[in-house]
């Protein structure tokens, strides 16, 4: 007789037979190879290398994902073919770097996908021809994420001409920078965590100015060194080069030997909505021949210099620099400053709009606008300015350009609310105090001081 117990047990067996089933059928949908399969073994004292490239090449001409177990693979000198697809187990699945030239390299490939794998570079020093322990060039789709990159002898993750994105990953230790692209087109570094790298965070470059479009996003970058030295080459936390169209935003930067971000002849550049402390020199930059600047709502908290949208001489122009705070300031950098001296809240050159920032705790001034005859067409207004050497200073050398300095509130000034140099050397006045400041370039009006 069928009774309850009967039923129970005969459709447990099923159920048992059912899951077994239900596991192969997941594993036959997945499409996945196992890397075990075709003779890659985690944990073994060999090098793995041939079987791992044997590997790669088998997936690419079935175009077929790997899945790597947990474990350690020892590898070296691997060129990646034209489409890979290579996954593991976050944290647990590790390709660690045996040396004598490069890790994974790839030229020329169509789709690379890495996921869920750590990327041990050792330390280990690294051929010349190698950019990083990831060196991927021109790479159609490129796609890095949740892995880790660590311990690389020169950058953790090497790009050039790639397309794609790189998220939700932790570069670390790298002896250069984190992640470094040259020449993206359409490239997205998002959610990342770089730290603890010798000469830059994460740096998107190119060999000539062009538009360049790649977006950093919601990343964490922190404890960024300048081991090659130089005065703004290397320490920098983000770092645009010749790159045009670029959006850097939403970005955490903390503890960097230069700046936290920094554009060097960038432009149509945003830099917004970033949280940016303890720069060793100015913590926001765009220098050099740009046209085009955005830099609004950022937070700067400890720097040498806050904000500069600068380099008039050599091209430099077109910015709007609003809605930031920046506060505590030092006279100390990285090397013995130039003039005027570091302790500068914003600096802005030509026509450029700088307004509603809070500026604190600048100790030289908190604005500086213009420099020498390299002035034109700036307003400054609806600023707070409070805690600083000189407040505004304003160059009133011959041949500078016009600038509006009105409707601000500065307070607690040493030096002067609104002053006028002939470069680093004050030769007016406090011009809030005077009815017409005798300099036709200039209107200084409407500023409330205390």
């Amino acid at each position: 007789m069928l009774n309850r117990r009967t039923l129970l047990t005969q459709t447990a067996g099923f159920a048992v037979i059912g899951l077994s089933l239900g596991k192969a059928a997941a594993a036959s949908l997945t499409g996945s190879i196992n890397a075990t399969e075709l003779g890659v073994q985690a944990g073994t004292f060999d090098d793995q290398s041939k079987a791992f490239a044997k590997l790669l090449r088998d997936a690419n001409g079935r175009d077929m994902p790997v899945f790597l177990p947990p474990g350690t693979y020892v590898v070296s000198n691997l060129s990646l073919p034209g489409r890979v697809r290579l996954s593991g187990v976050p944290g647990a699945t590790r390709i660690v770097y045996g040396g004598d030239g490069h890790l994974f390299m790839a030229e020329q490939a169509d789709h690379i996908e890495l996921s869920g794998l750590v990327f041990d570079g050792a330390n280990r020093s690294m051929g010349d021809y190698a950019q990083g322990l990831l060196d991927l060039r021109r790479v159609g789709h490129l796609v890095v994420d949740n892995c880790q990159i660590t311990g690389s002898g020169k950058n953790g993750l090497a790009l050039e001409h790639a397309a794609g994105r790189i998220e939700r990953s932790d570069v670390s230790g790298a002896a250069d920078a984190g992640i470094y692209s040259v020449e993206a087109s359409g490239l997205a570094i998002t959610g990342n965590t770089v730290s603890d790298c010798g000469n830059g965070g994460i740096l998107v470059h190119r060999w000539q100015a062009a538009e360049d479009g790649t977006m950093v996003t919601g990343n964490r970058v922190e404890r960024i060194g300048a081991r090659s030295g130089g005065t703004g080459q290397n320490g920098n936390g983000i770092n645009a080069f010749r790159a045009g169209n670029v959006v850097i935003s939403g970005n955490v930067v903390s503890d960097c030997a230069f700046s936290a971000i920094r554009a060097n002849s960038s432009s149509n550049l945003q830099i917004s909505d970033n949280t940016c402390s303890r720069s060793g020199e100015t913590a926001v930059y765009s220098e050099f021949s740009f046209e085009g600047a955005v830099i609004s709502n950022n937070i700067v908290d400890g720097a040498a210099n806050g904000i500069s949208i600068v380099n008039f001489n050599e091209g430099g122009r077109m910015g709007v620099c609003s809605g930031n705070i920046v506060r505590n300031l030092s006279t100390t950098g990285p090397y013995p400053a130039d003039p005027p001296g570091f302790g500068v809240g914003i600096a802005v050159e030509a026509d450029t709009v700088a307004s509603n920032n809070v500026i604190e705790n600048a100790p030289l001034y908190g604005m500086s606008i213009g420099w020498g005859p390299y002035l034109r067409n700036v307003v400054a207004t609806g600023n707070i300015i409070r805690k600083a050497g000189t407040g505004i200073a304003v160059s009133v050398v011959e041949g500078a350009g016009t600038a509006v300095i009105s409707d601000n509130v500065i307070d607690g000034t040493l030096n002067g609310a609104v002053v006028g140099q002939r470069w680093a050397e004050p030769v007016t006045a406090d011009l809030t105090q005077l009815s017409n400041s005798g300099f036709a370039h200039l209107t200084v009006e409407r500023n409330r001081v205390s």
